[in-house]
């Protein structure tokens, strides 16, 4: 019911049975494709929380929030507001670009997600690294970012190239899509490495993806050399500061799509568009976490780093170093 001046007051959720998070302006419609709330999106996460939790546990995040619906502007936000609740986990990062910091929220319970939500949070951007040692990545990922006129029938082909050469290397790869137009594979990685060496790595398993896929997969550095309809391995993605939509973390579109986990059987059908705040729920419920066991399959990275010795005696181009902060 609204309240005297027009506007419906809060909503208190109760948050497995041991926090109680206050919601503002729960019925502000944030996707207008389909007229979803900010209450419906803390609903989703709320269907979602041992998938989100996993996905964010113990490392830092960016927030990317929408204050007015993601049809307004957005505020990417590293660091947590004062005044959030006492019980919120944070974790201090150094900037030497800026010679600055942040505390940076680090998600250990679902309640700190729906406190960021009800901070308008829609999108959720971990580091590849956890705050036990923020230099040293456990997270190796591989980004399928289509160019603007690559097919997505690419990114399938790209993606069962990845899945075989991940099969040679004895390496376990969690697929999902991105919420966009791509798609992202996960794999745990021993935090043997700091980021360079993990980006290094990264480069030449997307050198090998290229190879035997080179009228489609490029991993050329400026998007100027790269052909409009071709698909870029992302090995930058690995830098330091470099954030992807987590798993099962709405992205901030119309539609509300979600960044899925999707099994390998599931890449020659999938419909990333179909993945919604709408219909991944359900698909949660009778399906669970599809990357449950990330944490059990970690690789370790020494075969990519020969890789990488052999492609720089054989004279391939070192790429600049991304910004970092």
């Amino acid at each position: 019911m609204a309240s005297a001046k027009g506007k419906t007051p809060p909503v208190i959720l109760e948050v497995e049975g041991r926090r109680e998070v206050r919601l503002s302006s729960p019925d502000r419609v944030y996707f207008s494709e389909r007229g979803e709330t900010k209450l419906d999106l803390a609903h989703y996460y709320l269907s979602v929380g041992d998938g989100i939790v996993r996905a964010l546990r113990e490392r830092p995040t960016m927030l990317h929030r929408f204050p007015k619906g993601v049809d307004g502007p957005k505020v990417h936000q590293k660091r947590v507001p004062a005044g959030a609740p006492p019980w919120l986990e944070t974790v201090r990062l150094h900037f030497p670009r800026y010679g600055l910091h942040a505390d940076e929220l680090c998600v250990t319970e679902l309640a700190s997600v729906l406190w960021a939500v009800q901070m308008s949070t829609v999108e959720f951007h971990p580091w590849n690294s956890r705050r036990a040692d923020t230099e040293s990545p456990d997270e190796w990922r591989i980004d399928l970012d289509p160019m603007p006129e690559c097919s997505f029938d690419t990114v399938r082909r790209a993606a069962v190239v990845c899945h075989e050469v991940l099969d040679e290397i004895g390496a376990v790869g969690w697929p999902k899509t991105s919420g966009g137009s791509g798609l992202h594979i996960y794999v745990r990685i021993r935090p043997d490495h700091g980021f360079g060496q993990v980006r290094r790595a990264a480069l030449a398993f997307a050198r090998e993806i290229e190879r035997r896929l080179p009228d489609d997969v490029t991993t050329a550095w400026w998007r100027r050399d790269r052909a409009p309809d071709s698909l870029f391995v992302d090995y930058n993605q690995n830098a330091r500061d470099h954030t992807m939509a987590a798993a099962y973390s709405v992205r901030g579109n119309p539609r509300g799509t979600v960044s899925t986990p999707i099994r390998w059987d599931e890449i020659a059908d999938v419909e990333p568009k179909e993945l919604t705040i709408a219909t991944v729920p359900a698909r949660f419920a009778a399906l669970g976490d599809l990357h449950a066991g990330i944490d059990d399959a970690t690789f370790d990275i020494t075969p990519l780093l020969e890789w990488a010795d052999r492609d720089e005696r054989d004279g391939a181009a070192t790429p600049p170093e991304p910004e970092t902060s």
